[in-house]
């Protein structure tokens, strides 16, 4: 965990440390809230939300905006509710929800240990009137969980495996429609859908208690869609004063109908942040969020297996987290209208359905660029 904490903080800094020297260099007079050096009104870099909040803002008619953002998920460690839970506690009382089918023992035999997953997000946003912006959202997904394998009784510890996955993600589209405005405050509706075009089928070769590598369809967390179309209703409102900017957004998901014989957990998220313009270019976001995620309705006849992931009882769940972000936006030149951004995220609570993959870290960049 430290050394990833030593590498993320590395790339990030180097990604920081760059960006500034750039933008710095758009705006020689340190204009402060006033006229860039080309006598244009300021871009501000806190004129949208933290990168990690989707939908945060809209745009004036006929505008477009196309982004890119990376985000990084690192999870190490089990817990149940909020407590921590080693391998050897969990499988010594944690039973096997398919014990009774063949092959499969009475206790669980296998614990993941470490996960990773790493989203590419690729976005457009376009306004056909002032009071309507259409976002649409693709994505591509690479995920990696790392087990210990215990024998079939006892607390000996046979071997180690990884499954991977990887391919194209679900895909958003939604309408934002504003509901009210003045030189303060912003409020609008979100209203969209998720298309089931991610994968909920993926396989993978697991190391089994017998110690024999057999070939599974992997289990709910490795699968890269929902299978299912998602309603995405959300309420955003944003407020600027001066260097201030604020706002606080609610977004659902609800899941309808089924796909292989299950639905995913409906998912609550809220969250509110504040930020500070110190230039035009470069400000600074703090954000609190917190998720509630159910458990999965139903179960995949094809997801069996002595391993916790294949149980759909032990998924979901609250978290909170706090993020920290910089923003930095072009003032003038070839890089006005582009923004870069950064933002990580750490946790202050955690209560899971569990026992279930802890979230310790959450890092999103991207850049956007609106014209």
């Amino acid at each position: 965990m430290f050394s990833f904490l030593k590498k993320e903080v590395l790339v990030t800094s180097a990604i920081v440390f760059f960006s500034i020297s750039a933008f710095a260099d758009s705006d020689h007079n340190g204009a402060g809230l006033g006229l860039t050096s080309e006598g244009l009104k300021p871009v501000r870099a806190d004129g949208h939300a933290p990168i990690g909040v989707m939908g945060d803002h809209m745009h004036k008619q006929g505008e477009w905006m196309l982004s890119y953002r990376f985000m990084h998920m690192d999870m190490e460690g089990n817990r149940d509710g909020e407590t921590e839970l080693s391998p050897e506690q969990i499988i010594a009382n944690t039973a096997n929800r398919f014990f009774g089918i063949a092959g499969q023992p009475a206790n669980l035999r296998i614990v993941p240990t470490e996960m990773t997953m790493d989203m590419h997000m690729f976005g457009a946003m376009f306004a056909p009137t002032d009071w309507l912006t259409l976002m649409a959202m693709g994505m591509y997904i690479e995920k990696s969980m790392d087990h210990v394998t215990f024998n079939g009784a006892g607390t000996a510890r046979i071997g180690t495996f990884t499954t991977k996955s990887k391919g194209i993600g679900d895909t958003k589209i939604s309408g934002l429609i504003k509901l009210y405005e003045d030189s303060m405050h912003h409020i609008h509706l979100n209203a969209g859908l998720s298309i089931p075009t991610g994968s909920n089928e993926k396989r993978g070769d697991a190391l089994l208690p017998n110690g024999t590598i057999r070939n599974i369809r992997l289990p709910y967390p490795m699968q890269l869609g929902s299978g299912t179309v998602d309603i995405l209703p959300g309420l955003t409102y944003s407020g600027i004063l001066n260097r201030f900017t604020w706002g606080a957004q609610y977004m659902g998901t609800f899941r309808t109908g089924d796909d292989e014989g299950y639905s995913l957990g409906d998912k609550q998220e809220v969250s509110g942040w504040f930020a500070y313009q110190w230039q035009p270019w470069i400000s600074n976001s703090i954000r609190l969020s917190y998720t509630h995620e159910g458990q999965i309705d139903g179960i995949d006849p094809n997801i069996v297996g002595p391993v916790q992931t294949a149980d759909p009882d032990n998924i979901g769940g609250d978290n909170v987290f706090l993020h920290l972000g910089l923003n930095l936006a072009g003032q003038s030149g070839i890089i006005r209208g582009h923004r870069l951004a950064v933002e990580a995220g750490l946790p202050l609570h955690r209560d899971l359905n569990g026992p279930q993959m802890e979230t310790d870290l959450i890092v999103t960049a991207g850049w956007q660029y609106a014209f």
